[in-house]
């Protein structure tokens, strides 16, 4: 007959584990798996039991056992969907291409952007000029690659400032309410009500320099307040979640709330906007140059060719295609890239 189990009996033994006596029948008491190193209280001792990870998601199971599958946040699941978007990977090797033409166009255009002949001026294509001449015998190709800085430039400066100021706006009205709500979205509505052509008309008429700056400046003034209605609704909707609230029971400052809880959370949507709202300021900045009153002589922009090239457009119209071409290629680019982060951050359309 078999020994009986000794006493104490190691309450963490796993009776799933235990066989019936060999030679079979229901009758005699049941030995412990020969399997697994025994304890010294007499049971096949297993591995204890893992707590779930707080952050990666993994549920709880016996060492030893089979890797449970691990959860992926919603971050992990967008770049997994990007990465498989043929729009994104072609959107993004082309901003990838301009960003580097951006920073050193020396690489492709070896030429002076301001050096002319007026002996060549409207000439077409030659060798070692495949974009002809301007009005004024500049090379069109040299500037048309000397062009994308400014443009690049005011894009994501003014991209940045428009989505940090209307962030903190809009987190901090959407987290504390009140009042503090009422008074920045009734300024943000003052905002919305200028139409952005003649706002710009207006702003940049009186400033003389004509850098990037002064037109970073006005962008971001009237940019601001879409970026912070988007936030303002995001914070609205995320504080209302649980691990929110558990945060402000567990003594949580409203400083940590809002930036260990509530921004990782809520900043997908202002991503998005922001991504789409990166080209239609480059095509602003060309805009508002066009018109004299953005970005002026001596800096290269192709806003400032495309306007002196308008009424070239018979006699020379390659004066007027590359650059067009060019601001037309970028904002194209940056929509394409702000369609597919849109796709793989909305939940809905997954």
């Amino acid at each position: 007959m078999p020994e009986p189990f000794p006493e104490p009996f190691d309450t963490r033994y796993d009776m799933t584990e235990a066989i019936a006596p060999a030679g079979g029948g229901g009758g005699g008491p049941m030995q412990p798996a020969a399997s697994g190193p025994q304890s010294l209280k007499g049971g096949p001792r297993r591995g204890p039991w893992r707590l779930p990870h707080p952050w990666r998601g993994e549920p709880g199971r016996r060492s030893g056992g089979p890797a449970a599958p691990t959860g992926r946040g919603l971050w992990t699941d967008a770049w997994h969907d990007l990465r498989r978007n043929p729009i994104f990977i072609v959107s993004a090797l082309i901003i990838l291409f301009l960003v580097v033409i951006a920073i050193w166009p020396q690489l492709i255009a070896s030429g002076n952007p301001y050096h002319g002949d007026l002996a060549k001026a409207q000439d077409g294509p030659a060798p070692g000029h495949p974009f002809g001449y301007d009005l004024q015998g500049r090379d069109v190709y040299t500037r048309t690659v000397y062009g994308a800085r400014a443009s690049i430039t005011v894009g994501i400066c003014a991209t940045l400032g428009a989505a940090l100021l209307g962030s903190v706006l809009g987190g901090l009205a959407g987290y504390f309410g009140g009042w503090w709500d009422a008074l920045l979205s009734r300024i943000a509505d003052v905002f919305f009500g200028i139409p952005i052509l003649l706002g710009g008309l207006v702003f940049l008429s009186v400033v003389t320099s004509g850098s990037v700056w002064p037109v970073v400046g006005f962008i971001v003034l009237l940019g601001w307040p879409q970026i912070s209605r988007i936030a303002r609704g995001s914070v609205v909707t995320v504080k209302e979640h649980d691990y929110v609230q558990a945060a402000r029971v567990l003594g949580a400052s409203s400083g940590r709330t809002l930036l260990r809880h509530i921004a990782p959370n809520a900043v997908a949507p202002v991503i998005v906007v922001a991504t789409i709202a990166l080209g239609t300021y480059i095509s602003l900045e060309a805009t508002l140059s066009f018109l004299g009153v953005g970005l002026k002589p001596p800096t290269v922009s192709w806003g400032i060719d495309i306007s002196s090239a308008a009424t070239q457009i018979r006699n020379a119209p390659h004066m007027l295609l590359w650059p067009a071409g060019a601001l037309s290629l970028t904002v194209l680019a940056f929509i394409m890239l702000g369609d597919a982060v849109r796709d793989a951050l909305d939940p809905k359309l997954r």
